[in-house]
């Protein structure tokens, strides 16, 4: 079958290729997935790039990607969860990584039917984006009422998690850029900061929560808009000790300069590193077909095209998700 590869570490011209490569192994526990749609993410070109080659060392050459929907063609013997003929989507493991290909292999415990008025392309452009705007916000509680800043809103995780704080009844500012102003507030964002413009630090003030997608300065700014026991929630800054520990760094300490942070603004600081989970893909599938979040694509390509998607996404140009097509 053919699937897209990192071959070595570096630059991602370099590091990429289209490869034949056998069909995955179906475990007892696994569903076999025809693809029909895989998304880009972030970490897939970080991990291409070697920056996180020491917390995540790969087996090279090894199929990238995350994101995945499609169509079961087989199943283990121990699933009982799914049919044949199935259309699902899923953020897979990091064991099973490898969805940017023609063939997939999925634990069915982390799988779940798409939505069904979702294509495969939106489909595919969900799972890890919306798990992590969901596990991120409901980490620090966010509640009815909360006014919340939500960095990024134009990107694949601010976007779904714009979405997702509207559904909560929270109150979201968010920031982008002038060019994306408008299809941000069609998000629903009650009030969207142009940050080439505006100042979000004299807007959004007094905040219950701010969702940090952007990490290094921002991540400490966090603490200057929010109220005196506000929460952080982060994905780009660095991890608080508990989920240090669950993420395996033995022997690490929360940088001073957050530590007083906290402290100063009796805060609740929670870094999340998102972890496929199915029941949330139900309710998130569930959202969708009730017509409350809405699937963010931007741009469209063909697996022959993946190099220069994954080349498309780096720029941080992206609206939404970019997705490759084997539909």
């Amino acid at each position: 079958m053919k699937a897209l590869q990192i071959i070595k570490y570096g630059e991602l011209k370099e590091s990429l290729s289209i490869n034949e490569v056998e069909k995955p192994t179906v475990k007892p526990n696994d569903v076999f997935v025809e693809v029909k749609a895989a998304s880009l993410n972030p970490i897939d070109y970080k991990m291409a790039e070697g920056y996180l080659k020491e917390m995540v060392p790969l087996n090279l050459p090894g199929t990238i990607g995350f994101d995945v929907s499609g169509k079961v063609m087989e199943m283990g013997a121990e699933v009982s969860n799914f049919e044949i003929g199935d259309d699902v989507y899923s953020r897979v493991p990091m064991e099973q990584m490898g969805t940017v290909s023609e063939y997939a292999v999925v634990n069915s415990d982390v799988a779940a039917k798409k939505p069904a008025n979702s294509s495969f392309e939106e489909a595919s452009g969900l799972p890890l984006a919306g798990l992590t705007a969901i596990q991120a916000l409901e980490r620090v509680g966010l509640k009815e009422n909360d006014r919340v800043l939500i960095h990024a809103g134009s990107g694949g995780v601010g976007s779904l998690a714009i979405q997702y704080a509207k559904v909560k009844g929270a109150f979201v500012y968010t920031t982008t850029s002038t060019k994306n102003v408008n299809w941000v507030k069609a998000l629903g964002a009650d009030r969207v900061i142009d940050y080439k413009t505006e100042d979000y630090k004299t807007i959004a003030t007094d905040l219950d929560v701010v969702f940090d997608t952007l990490g290094d300065t921002y991540t400490q700014e966090a603490f200057a808009v929010i109220k005196a026991g506000g929460r952080v929630a982060t994905i780009a800054g660095p991890p608080d000790e508990e989920s240090a520990k669950g993420m395996g760094l033995t022997d690490y300490k929360l940088p001073e300069e957050i530590s007083t942070l906290i402290r100063e603004k009796s805060a609740t600081y929670k870094y999340t590193w998102m972890q496929p989970n199915s029941e949330q893909l139900d309710a998130l599938s569930a959202m969708v077909e009730d017509g409350k979040i809405k699937p963010v694509v931007d741009k469209v390509y063909s697996l022959d095209e993946g190099i220069e998607a994954y080349l498309y996404l780096a720029t941080g140009r992206a609206r939404g998700k970019v997705i490759i097509t084997l539909s």
